[in-house]
């Protein structure tokens, strides 16, 4: 037995050399050590296996009136304290639950309390589903329909009027751009992915990287981040995106007038949220012109009752130019807690920060002076080359915090109170090229350091209740906005070069531009700006398919004033045409009401609106008054539909946006400016998106837009402004995937792009034609659970298009990529 036991010790003790008495101890200690381990494990074992014997569980569905799962939910035990969420699929469970009745709670925003019972057997899982008996889209929460059959159509949204309203009870037209769908088109950028928006053009690209598109004849930048202002004047990573809504028209009421909003309307950029399960994806994209990208999204619940979500999502970009010289690399890093306090609070943290390192795109300001029409496709001007270095660098960062935390008040009102903080800053050099005569040029380069700053500060009340019979939907808030602004740079102008024919030894580089900064003008100043805003919005139902919402915004701008970095002073008084530089402050009222009624109740909708926007103006006329804010105003009638199913969804309007109140030259002294301008624009949209048997989607937009000048300086009277893009826009994607079968999840895919000609310069004695174009894409994919690959033409006809700030656009382009999902 001794012996025995000796032998079933670690071969490190047999070998250790000890006195025999306390070897004899040790043996002895082990005889009566090795029953009782024996006889432990064999109780904890059987306590164990009892345990699971005579412990069940509770595991259920939560579900909206259609059936479609509602996930994110907080689900209780009273009983014992325990609490989880719902899943993607709306499922939940509790394990390792005594024999007994216990009480389950479903705490759902915008919803009266839910309180179960249910009996918890021995050995078993009680099941226990609910399904909501009445219609209720989810205020605060986003509403994620996990398994829409038109997989390119997810409408539903708590950002585009803040409260909890269908697309089709909406008075407001905005399009979605989903991550299904981007993935599939292997989008790898902005610009890419909005070219599924209806009227949103050729993208601009700034020379610091930043996009901007248009929106119904006016310039538009994504600078919304989950309905909040989230100003990025940098390169924005989609890698953490889920979605693009581009909410079209006037926004002011709701979104203020800050970067967000512009009369065109709003690009919201949705982030990706975490949910309750452990997952992720990796992925590379790799193509033409060295194009590299890495991927990763990473999600997983930190706490075990999976109320502490975090995700991750980082990308990292290296490419190369199509002309002669030029890269972009860049680093993306977007991090994402949700955290379910109780039943009644939950929050959510979301962090985004990109990093580029880059030399600025071609930007070409022709030559007017000769007063003529002419077509940046006759100017001789070099498609494939690029004057600058890749020297002459710029490095941006930005960094977006946003905070969300949701209270439950009662069972018809919610807080929501929002704190976004956004920072962009630019170092380096940012060029153009300015035309100097039909064949020649010289190239602007600002040199130094720019920074922005703003900060959001949000607090809604959002309710969902009834007067009488006739239901309300509500949401009041007070909105508070700073701007800051720094500025360090100089600008300084190169030597006259011929584009047409350039010296073999010309090149514009770091070395040139440092030698002429010491004569160069410089701007070295501070300026910043408040804003104080309180609003109420409410939808009544008349009936259940007629609404009508009335909304009103009061707004008051604080100009702090131009601080002079080099004298110390705060700038004041007026310049010559009257812009004032010192303090100043304005009050504006902004105005949205909507009317709808659902034709066939939850399948098609008339809807009309009318829609306000406005902007601050500084200054003075000729006699000393001070000049009011411009102001934009929108009447749109339309039809929404989603029948079949929600197989076919889209959207036919017209709209109608006069602007008043800008300013231009007084006729009597161009010294001055008079405030009695007026701009017309107007036009019809369509966007549909079908599904009209399983594995074939559609997605098509239209959009025609008449923009002209109609009270103006008499250089630009009657004209359509430049800059606003083509007047006619079509966009298409229609695809194919494999739905059952060995094959399922093999597709291809196809779209393209179109405008008509538009104007860079447009006045009465000079034009500079954009001119129309045609551009397709084709594509492969195979997507599989655990993985996914593609490959992607972009441009297949090589077609020659340059944006709004005659910048060319690539060539034919190959992409392909490679994710693994687990």
């Amino acid at each position: 037995m001794i012996q025995s036991s000796v032998n079933m010790l670690p071969m490190r003790y047999m070998t250790h050399s000890v006195e025999p008495v306390q070897d004899d101890v040790s043996t002895k200690n082990m005889q009566w050590l090795k029953p009782f381990l024996i006889f432990f494990f064999s109780l904890l074992s059987f306590t164990t296996l009892y345990a699971q014997d005579t412990q069940g569980g509770i595991t259920g569905k939560v579900s909206m009136v259609d059936g479609q799962p509602l996930r994110a939910i907080s689900v209780s035990l009273l009983d014992t304290d325990r609490q989880t969420l719902t899943d993607d699929d709306g499922n939940y469970h509790f394990l390792n639950l005594n024999a007994g009745t216990y009480t389950v709670k479903l705490q759902i925003l915008g919803s009266k309390e839910i309180r179960l019972q249910v009996e918890v057997k021995t050995g078993e899982d009680a099941t226990l589903d609910y399904q909501l008996t009445k219609e209720n889209i989810q205020a605060i929460q986003e509403v994620v329909i996990m398994k829409n059959t038109n997989r390119f159509s997810k409408k539903e949204s708590g950002f585009v009027a803040r409260m909890p309203l269908k697309n089709l009870e909406n008075p407001q037209v905005y399009n979605t751009v989903t991550k299904e769908l981007f993935q599939e088109q292997v989008a790898v950028d902005l610009g890419s992915i909005s070219k599924n928006v209806p009227g949103a053009g050729i993208p601009m690209i700034a020379n610091q990287g930043r996009v901007t598109f248009r929106s119904r004849g006016f310039e538009t930048e994504p600078n919304a981040r989950n309905g909040v202002a989230g100003a990025a004047f940098s390169v924005i990573d989609p890698v953490n995106l889920e979605r693009i809504e581009a909410i079209k028209g006037p926004s002011a009421t709701l979104f203020g007038k800050s970067v967000a909003s512009s009369y065109g309307g709003v690009y919201n950029r949705v982030t990706k949220k975490p949910y309750n399960n452990f997952g992720g994806e990796v992925g590379y994209v790799g193509g033409s012109w060295n194009y590299n990208r890495l991927t990763m999204d990473l999600n997983t619940p930190i706490n075990k009752d999976r109320t502490a979500l975090f995700r991750l999502n980082a990308a990292g970009t290296f490419e190369k130019s199509f002309q002669d010289i030029g890269f972009t690399n860049s680093l993306a890093i977007a991090p994402s807690f949700s955290y379910q306090i109780n039943d009644r609070m939950s929050l959510l943290l979301d962090v985004e920060f990109n990093q580029a390192k880059g030399t600025s795109v071609v930007r070409f300001n022709p030559y007017t002076g000769s007063n003529k029409t002419q077509s940046i496709a006759d100017m001789k001007f070099p498609y494939y080359k690029n004057f600058l270095s890749d020297d002459l660098a710029y490095e941006t960062q930005m960094m977006n915090i946003f905070a969300q935390l949701n209270y439950k008040v009662s069972e018809n009102w919610t807080s929501q109170t929002i704190v976004s903080r956004a920072r962009s800053t630019i170092n380096g050099y940012i060029s153009a090229i300015n035309g100097k005569t039909d064949s020649t040029a010289s190239a602007q380069v600002m040199v130094g350091t720019t920074s922005f700053i703003a900060t959001n500060i949000q607090q809604n009340f959002i309710g969902d209740f009834r007067i009488g019979r006739f239901r309300n939907r509500m949401v009041v808030g007070l909105d508070y906005y700073n701007n800051s602004n720094h500025f360090d740079r100089y600008h300084t102008n190169t030597k006259v070069f011929n584009f047409v024919h350039p010296s073999a030894d010309f090149r514009v580089n770091q070395n040139t531009i440092d030698a002429l900064t010491a004569t160069s003008a410089f701007r070295r100043e501070n300026n910043s700006d408040n804003t104080y805003a309180a609003y109420v919005s409410d939808v009544f139902n008349i009936t259940d398919r007629l609404m009508v919402m009335g909304s009103l915004r009061i707004d008051r701008f604080q100009f702090k004033g131009v601080y002079d970095i080099t004298t110390g002073e705060i700038k004041g008084g007026l310049s010559n045409s009257g812009v004032q530089s010192g303090p100043y402050g304005q009050t504006a009222l902004s105005p949205k009401m909507g009317i709808v009624y659902e034709v066939l109740k939850n399948k098609v909708s008339l809807f009309g609106n009318y829609m306000n926007g406005f902007n601050n103006v500084s200054g003075v006329d000729i006699n000393g008054n001070s000049f009011k804010p411009e102001y934009a105003n929108q009447l749109e009638l339309g039809v929404k539909a989603d029948i079949f199913d929600h197989r076919l969804v889209g959207t036919l309007s017209y709209y109608n946006i006069k602007v008043d109140n800008v300013l231009r030259t007084n006729p009597d002294d161009i010294n001055y400016s008079i405030q009695d301008g007026t701009q017309l624009s107007k036009g019809f949209e369509a966007e549909l998106t079908a599904n009209p048997f399983d594995g074939f989607n559609v997605v098509a937009g239209y959009a025609y837009n008449d923009s002209k000048f109609t009270n103006a300086n008499p250089s630009v009277n009657g004209l359509r402004p430049a800059l606003s893009g083509p007047d006619n826009m079509f966009n298409f994607w229609v695809s194919y995937r494999i739905p059952e079968g060995k094959l399922k999840g093999l597709g291809i895919g196809g779209g393209g792009n179109m405008g008509s000609s538009s104007y860079q310069t447009n006045t009465q004695t000079a034009k500079v034609i954009i001119p129309s174009y045609k551009m397709f894409d084709l594509g492969i994919f195979y997507d599989q659970p655990k993985y996914r690959v593609g490959l992607k033409f972009d441009n297949i006809t090589n077609e020659k298009a340059w944006s709004v700030r005659l910048t060319p656009q690539a060539p034919s382009r190959f992409l392909g990529s490679v994710s693994l999902k687990f």
